[in-house]
C-alpha cells in the first residue's frame, strides 16, 4: 500500500513539474518581438516626413545597402521601395516570399551597415518612378504597407 501511494505521489509530482515548464520557443518569440519594436521606433524617428503627393521632391532615406546572402546585385538600383525592415533574416525572407507570390518577381533582400534586412519590392534608376511604385503598392495593399518608404542607395 505504501509503495502504491509513493508511486502515485511521484507520478503526480513528475506530471506537475513537466506540465508547467515554460517553452523556450515562447520566450524566444516574445524576445524577438520585443527587440523589433525599439528598432522599428528608431527607424520611424530617423525618417523625415513624406508628403502624400506624387512629387519627386519627396524625402528619401539614404543608406549604403548590399544584397543579402543569396541575392543578386543586378536588381538593386539607385532608388528602391522598401516595405519592411527586419533584424531577423527569417522574417525578412518570409515577407519577400509573400511578395513574390503576389507578383513582385523583383523582390529582394538587402542589408544595411547596421545589419538590418530591407525587403525591397521594386528598384529604379530615378526617384519619380520609385515614388509612383510606392504609391501604387500602398493603394494596392491598403491598409498594409502604408509605411513603405524610398531608399536611395548611398555609394
Amino acid at each position: 500500500m505504501k509503495r502504491i501511494l509513493t508511486l502515485v505521489t511521484m507520478l503526480a509530482l513528475v506530471a506537475g513539474f513537466t506540465s508547467c515548464k515554460p517553452k523556450q520557443s515562447a520566450y524566444r518569440a516574445a524576445y524577438e518581438r520585443a527587440q523589433q519594436k525599439p528598432i522599428a521606433q528608431q527607424e520611424e524617428d530617423q525618417v523625415r516626413p513624406v508628403s502624400d503627393s506624387y512629387s519627386t521632391e519627396e524625402s528619401v532615406r539614404q543608406e549604403r545597402v548590399t544584397p543579402a546572402e543569396g541575392e543578386s546585385a543586378t536588381g538593386l538600383k539607385s532608388f528602391s521601395v522598401v516595405i519592411g525592415s527586419f533584424q531577423n533574416l527569417t522574417n525578412a525572407r518570409s515577407l519577400k516570399e509573400r511578395m513574390i507570390g503576389e507578383g513582385f518577381t523583383q523582390a529582394m533582400l538587402a542589408q544595411n551597415e547596421q545589419g538590418m534586412y530591407r525587403v525591397i519590392v521594386t528598384s529604379f534608376d530615378n526617384k519619380s518612378e520609385a515614388v509612383l511604385s510606392r504609391e501604387s503598392i500602398k493603394s494596392r495593399f491598403a491598409p498594409l504597407f502604408q509605411d513603405a518608404w524610398i531608399l536611395q542607395q548611398a555609394y
